[in-house]
């Protein structure tokens, strides 16, 4: 385990396969870029293509927990694992200003508190089942277990999840 008591640089978690990384205040762009398992937890917010080629093998199922918003490219080219976004520095009704989330991904979920996040086309938004609130009221113990806060408080708001459209967003643009 590494807790960061601040602020991480861009790429932090970058090609993680296991273990948990905790830190208590916001983490860069890229924050991870490749990750094949294990789990970030970051108290405020991340900066531009977070989670980008995230994607679990086997039993491996990369997450990350954002306790507030993410930039740009949330997600980009995403082909499994778990990201939670938490949005608790938003307002009510208040939107994220991240722009392009799920561009190319193809596998994984991203689950967000409320519905802030702007996704692409050849995503899908959804309401949560049964199942997805379990994992989200897992993450959301966990987050709480490092920075405080009321879980039952967080898990009152509604859950939505985004999810890739097809396997092989890009089939058309390559001959077989």
């Amino acid at each position: 385990q590494i807790t960061v008591y601040g602020n991480a640089q861009d790429g932090c978690g970058n090609t993680m396969n296991e273990g948990l990384i905790v830190i208590h205040g916001h983490a860069g762009d890229v924050t991870g870029h490749s990750m094949r398992g294990g789990k970030i937890f970051v108290k405020d917010y991340v900066g531009y293509r977070v989670g980008i080629h995230m994607k679990q093998y086997q039993k491996k199922v990369p997450t990350i927990v954002v306790g507030e918003t993410a930039g740009d490219f949330l997600a980009e080219y995403m082909a499994g694992g778990i990201i939670c976004v938490l949005g608790l520095n938003l307002k009510e009704g208040e939107k994220c200003n991240a722009r392009f989330v799920g561009t190319g991904m193809h596998g994984g979920v991203i689950y967000e508190r409320g519905e802030f996040l702007c996704p692409v086309e050849g995503t899908k938004v959804q309401d949560v089942g049964k199942r997805d609130m379990a994992v989200i009221e897992g993450l959301v113990k966990e987050y709480c277990s490092h920075f405080g806060g009321d879980p039952k408080a967080i898990l009152a708001a509604k859950f939505k999840k985004i999810l890739p459209l097809s396997s092989r967003p890009y089939a058309k643009l390559f001959s077989h």
